[in-house]
């Protein structure tokens, strides 16, 4: 305990002097005027301003999304808005509780089906823009009519190719009525809680460009913040004290501002979190289960191992593309040959857990196949990888420790991830070496972020751990199209960059999209039979939804334990409508 005691106060000694040497400089500015010889006068230098310091028992201080200077506040920017936008400001129709597997009727009062192609939602009566204007049907009509210009990341439900949105229209000022082509359960029950709502009255005179890649700021919104200052390294947001849930649902939250801090990394904002000048950190913050038990005031969901809710899968792509990776058995080696629980317990010390075979997050685990993974499902096994390379065809032919391809040709591979991602890093030298241990020439390289996503997307990798898509959602659709998206274009950003190739399973894609959820089992079940058999890409281990706070001046934060609040403590883009907003109408300040 000494030695943790001691490293914590050398490196918050660093993040002091860090800080103190990124303060802001007061420069003095030396005024003259005219003035006769025999009458002196004095001219006081107009003192710099002083910096906005708000109430600390009113403000809430956040940090791990933003890598950055805020620049957007454009909700149609999901990759690029500001903390908070959507959520905080912009709305949704509705809420998903991914912990409930439920919908919460949010700016929709309610929302169903009255025919077999006609989805109608039902606003509810009240609800105001930050202006005063009422927030009425023709804002969600022209909100979803946006999706047809170029650009914005909903389009595809109208588009040329594969659209499935015939028309929204008005049918009253609180009833919208969505025609489909036809009906994709899983996209629209997507939509429904992701994309959010904008005033017509104030985009409707503007550009396409500015719409779609403008910054709107300040942004005009709905929601319980409103826009109050931004810098270099922070985002803040005032309390809307006229938010419509307080008067409709009884629903106000707590902090007057929140503060969100720009990540300089992760050691500088363990710093500002043992120094109390943060109160939930969203970032992943190294030797966080020592802190836990050890009496620093650091509160996680779980109070054991592994600590924290379970966000999106880490997988190792192999590129299908490029000889062996084009081969299944050899693929099904590599997965094999990985020792997964060494990353977990040495690489993280158990803050993460192991991934299903399926790789479907613990909370989509009502859909994995027990009985596909039993037959064909795979662990940590060197002779099990040894014994398919075999039979394959993979020998050692040259006596160098190496197997040679079946056609007798070398194999040399590489396996990245981005330079400075240290936990990525170590994860890739466990992978490297059980590679190894097997016959498999794959070395660890790291690239650049640059670099390595220069790589990834565009196919030109050996190996490479990903997880960027395999988010946390309503649907374990979202999780299937991220693996196994398709067509494979010259760049794939969003997924499957292996290039895999299955027309049946990109039909199968089709069908599940088609499917509403209480029938999904039988379709995503011939999913993993495919994916287990193929074995395009290597489930490893859960990323975990970090989230660190303490109770120095807000306490009934949400966690497992009994009694508490059961909701999302997270900041990223996408958590606030599920249920990170309604963390802040629980949270209380300390007395």
């Amino acid at each position: 305990m000494k030695r943790v005691s001691l490293i914590l106060v050398s490196l918050l000694a660093i993040v002091a002097l860090v800080l103190t040497a990124c303060q802001p400089q007061t420069v003095t500015v030396v005024q003259t005027v005219p003035v006769k010889e025999t009458v002196p006068v004095i001219i006081t230098p107009t003192p710099a301003p002083s910096p906005v310091v708000y109430p600390r028992n009113e403000t809430l201080y956040t940090s791990g999304k933003q890598w950055g200077p805020p620049t957007s506040w454009n909700p149609l920017q999901p990759g690029a808005y500001a903390m908070g936008v959507i959520g905080l400001c912009y709305e949704t129709l509705f809420l998903f509780d991914p912990l409930k597997n439920e919908y919460i009727p949010w700016l929709a009062e309610s929302g169903k089906f009255v025919g077999d192609k006609v989805y109608e939602v039902k606003l509810r009566k009240g609800i105001q823009w930050q202006d005063g204007q009422p927030l009425t049907a023709a804002d969600v009509v022209y909100t979803f009519e946006l999706g047809k210009l170029p650009g914005v990341y909903y389009g595809g439900m109208w588009s040329a190719d594969g659209g499935w949105m015939e028309k929204v229209e008005a049918v009253d000022d609180y009833t919208v009525r969505f025609t489909f082509k036809e009906v994709r359960y899983q996209s629209w029950g997507n939509t429904l809680y992701s994309v959010a709502i904008v005033p017509k009255h104030a985009w409707e005179g503007r550009s396409e460009e500015d719409i779609v890649n403008g910054p709107n700021l300040p942004p005009l919104c709905s929601g319980a913040y409103v826009y109050e200052t931004h810098s270099e390294d922070r985002m803040v947001w005032k309390r809307n004290d006229n938010w419509w849930a307080t008067k409709l649902l009884g629903r106000s939250v707590a902090p007057k501002y929140i503060v969100d801090i720009v990540n300089p990394s992760n050691n500088v904002a363990l710093g500002l979190f043992l120094k109390g000048e943060l109160d939930l950190s969203n970032n992943f913050l190294p030797g966080i289960a020592t802190l836990v038990e050890g009496g620093y005031g650091v509160k996680t969901w779980y109070d054991d191992p592994p600590y924290m809710l379970s966000a999106n899968t880490a997988f190792l792509f192999m590129n299908t593309t490029k000889k062996p990776m084009d081969d299944p058995a050899f693929r099904r080696a590599m997965a094999y040959a990985i020792n997964v629980d060494e990353i977990v317990t040495k690489v993280y010390g158990n803050i993460v857990q192991k991934a299903n075979p399926t790789g479907l997050l613990p909370t989509w685990s009502q859909y994995v196949d027990q009985a596909v993974v039993n037959e064909l499902g795979f662990s940590y096994n060197p002779d099990q990888a040894k014994k398919i390379l075999d039979q394959a065809g993979y020998k050692d032919v040259d006596g160098d420790g190496f197997r040679e391809a079946p056609d007798g040709s070398k194999i040399e591979l590489k396996i990245i991830v981005p330079f400075g991602w240290t936990d990525w890093m170590e994860s890739i030298r466990v992978i490297a070496s059980g590679a190894q241990a097997v016959g498999i020439n794959l070395q660890p390289d790291f690239p650049d972020f640059g670099g390595y996503w220069e790589q990834v997307p565009g196919g030109t990798f050996d190996m490479a751990i990903n997880n960027f898509g395999s988010n946390l959602s309503d649907t374990p659709f979202t999780f299937y199209g991220w693996l196994f998206r398709n067509p494979i274009e010259e760049k794939m950003y969003n997924g499957n960059f292996g290039r895999y190739v299955n027309q049946e399973v990109f039909d199968l894609l089709e069908e599940l999209d088609k499917t509403p959820k209480e029938q999904m089992g039988a379709v995503i079940s011939k999913i993993q039979r495919i994916q287990l058999t193929d074995m395009p890409a290597v489930p490893l281990w859960y990323n975990g939804l970090w989230a660190q706070w303490n109770e120095a001046y807000w306490t009934n934060w949400p966690s497992a334990a009994e009694g508490a609040p059961k909701y999302l403590p997270c900041t990223w883009n996408g958590y606030w409508n599920m249920t990170g907003i309604l963390m802040l109408t629980e949270l209380k300040p300390k007395q």
